[in-house]
């Protein structure tokens, strides 16, 4: 079952041959015409659905538009908006159930973030008006409904109405609204977007920075049970340095994202495997070794970026993660599997990551 890879073109082959024509197959609910939330490995039977997340279309929309496949792409933008924005509060619903109908209602900014960045590749390799109209409806949503009270940091989630905030700031939806913002930018030429993105990494840098490592942390710095992700570290080490953005630089950030570079290899990648764990404490201590592959992938791009040879790690990883019916998602640090099934967000993981390899 393990795979043979040596190199990016072997495993953008791998994931155009094999992983790709599962999300336009069995993994595409007709009658909906939604991505299914996962597959069995075997023979990529889907779940039983228990609800559709905005955020998993909206990496779908990626992943096709990335493909070059506009015809697939369309009919998930047209999803998209039909069942998951809120045309009374404004908006998108976090998750619709197994019919269709609106589920969870919070407003995350998560996933407000991959719509921008969804819409931003669709718009600019489509064309499309309504593409970029939701785009810029919903940067303006995000700036004025995420916000908190003191007019700063944006907010994590809130109620359906807006009326309530549910969760503060978070690393994790502020790094991918980052992502979303260098995609917009790029997208409609806006520089509105460079001025986002300096406030936002302005706030990331004042908030999160663990002084120590240089790492962002998950919760803002002082927060009781915080965490040290090294998938996090790779995947912002290659949006801020990757993306060459002044905005990155001009809030200090590079210089500290190679320090957090150096810490999370150092700690947070296992010599032998080449596996990366999922979270460390402040020290460096493994707190929690699942190696997830959306972090394997973050590490190779991180690689990339840095220039460094990446054969040996590609070879790791394909022989790791990927086989000849897809991939395993989580494996525990002595190798054994803990998630089979294969999530429809994935992909999105894999597209970013080989982009970035080189042949």
């Amino acid at each position: 079952m393990q795979q043979q890879h040596s190199n990016g073109t072997s495993l953008r082959e791998h994931y155009t041959s094999i992983v790709l024509p599962i999300w336009r197959g069995p993994g595409f609910n007709t009658a909906l015409h939604l991505p299914f939330e996962a597959v069995t490995p075997d023979d990529h039977a889907p779940l039983p659905p228990k609800r559709y997340r905005a955020m998993a279309c909206a990496r779908q929309l990626f992943a096709f538009t990335d493909a070059g496949d506009l015809a697939h792409a369309s009919v998930l933008f047209d999803s998209l908006r039909h069942y998951f924005q809120d045309k009374q509060n404004g908006g998108w619903f976090y998750s619709v159930d197994a019919n269709g109908a609106p589920h969870e209602r919070q407003k995350d900014l998560y996933t407000h973030a991959f719509v921008v960045y969804a819409c931003a590749h669709f718009a600019q390799k489509s064309g499309s008006a309504d593409a970029f109209a939701l785009l810029d409806e919903t940067a303006r949503l995000i700036e004025t409904k995420f916000a908190g009270s003191d007019g700063g940091l944006l907010n994590a989630a809130y109620s359906e109405d807006f009326g309530a905030m549910l969760e503060g700031p978070l690393q994790n939806p502020l790094m991918h609204l980052s992502e979303a913002w260098l995609a917009a930018r790029d997208a409609t030429g806006n520089i509105a977007f460079d001025e986002r993105l300096a406030v936002l990494a302005q706030w990331v840098a004042r908030t999160f920075v663990h002084e120590a490592t240089g790492s962002i942390a998950e919760l803002p710095i002082g927060a009781p049970g915080n965490r040290l992700e090294p998938g996090h570290q790779f995947e912002w080490y290659f949006l801020a340095i990757g993306s060459g953005h002044p905005a990155f630089e001009a809030a200090g950030l590079n210089a500290r994202l190679e320090q957090a570079f150096d810490f999370a290899r150092k700690h947070g990648v296992d010599k032998s495997t080449g596996g990366v764990s999922a979270a460390l404490d402040e020290a460096g201590r493994v707190i929690d070794g699942t190696q997830r592959i959306w972090a394997q992938t973050e590490y190779l791009r991180a690689l990339a970026t840095r220039g460094e040879a990446v054969g040996e790690q590609i070879e790791r990883f394909g022989a790791r993660f990927l086989h000849a019916r897809g991939w395993i998602e989580c494996r525990s640090a002595d190798g054994a599997i803990t998630r089979s099934e294969m999530p429809s967000t994935t992909p999105y993981h894999l597209a970013t990551a080989y982009a970035a390899l080189p042949d």
